[in-house]
């Protein structure tokens, strides 16, 4: 009895699949020999956000915006990092709430660097690290530091003369100009963008299904203090784990968030990589 292979999901074809997981180790092996073989590495957290947005919302985000943008510029989507490092109070509400599972920073830091090490002594010219998640983003830098040192350690046959990694957030392309669109009463700042409006949005026009919006709760963004503390105080963390409120969200806005974001990463990445672009057409 032979099973039916899952369709391939946004911005793949069956002929040329944009996740790395649906080829054949032969056919990845010609592709990553290619002159502009670039892989993007999404990375996000297990990690609760309130009552109406799943755990893997962090790593749904940055896998769905990566495969976006891989479509754009001929790229590559691996499996995504899906724990994350430690929830902090002022960020992600904490790791003392349900439904959290982190990793610590030795832990993510060996996780990301054995994957990073890995598809460039397999020869893939450049290297796209998305974070997802707040709490991530120095790890990964010293994981990517570390990949690149074994690269050159392991001498001239380990991968490309001279391999590149880039480390980015999704939230880092967002503009001020979409930042005013989506938050006409003015934005509370990404420390407390947990469970809120952006990402709700998002979540609102990439995958719908997930989002319990009957669920999501009204309340001011929470008051913290300006320094951490350990261990923490809970009281101090909202009771819907969220920092900000969803109020406001709707899919629209997600569609423009997507929308921007994706066109002007795939742009900086086609003109630091030289790669091809083409227009994604959306569907009427």
């Amino acid at each position: 009895m032979t099973s039916t292979p899952n369709p391939p999901s946004a911005g793949q074809t069956a002929a040329e699949p944009t996740r790395l997981a649906h080829l054949d180790a032969h056919t990845y092996r010609e592709w990553a020999a290619g002159e502009q073989s670039t892989v993007i590495l999404p990375a996000g957290a297990f990690e609760q956000h309130g009552p109406h947005l799943p755990l893997g919302t962090d790593s749904i985000l940055s896998s769905t915006i990566a495969e976006a943008v891989a479509s754009r510029i001929g790229a590559k989507v691996a499996e995504p990092l899906s724990y994350g490092y430690k929830s902090q109070q002022k960020s992600g509400g904490g790791d003392h709430l349900a439904g959290t599972v982190s990793l610590d920073a030795a832990a993510l830091i060996a996780q990301a660097r054995c994957i990073m090490a890995g598809f460039l002594a397999q020869g893939v010219r450049h290297l796209v690290v998305l974070n997802g998640h707040y709490e991530n983003y120095q790890f990964l830098y010293e994981a990517a530091d570390l990949a690149l040192g074994d690269l050159c350690s392991a001498g001239p046959d380990a991968g490309p003369v001279a391999p590149a990694i880039l480390l980015l957030s999704y939230w880092d392309y967002v503009t001020e100009d979409t930042l005013e669109t989506v938050y006409p009463n003015g934005f509370p700042g990404w420390d407390i963008e947990h469970g809120g409006v952006l990402e709700t949005s998002l979540m609102l026009h990439l995958h719908p299904g997930l989002v319990a919006m009957d669920r999501a709760v009204s309340h001011p963004p929470a008051a913290l203090p300006r320094f951490d503390r350990l261990p923490v105080v809970p009281s101090r963390t909202p009771e819907t784990g969220c920092l900000s409120s969803p109020d406001g969200a709707d899919a629209w806005k997600g569609s423009l968030l997507f929308d921007q974001v994706t066109a002007e990463l795939a742009g900086d990445l086609a003109a630091e990589f030289g790669l091809p672009t083409r227009e994604i057409t959306k569907a009427s």
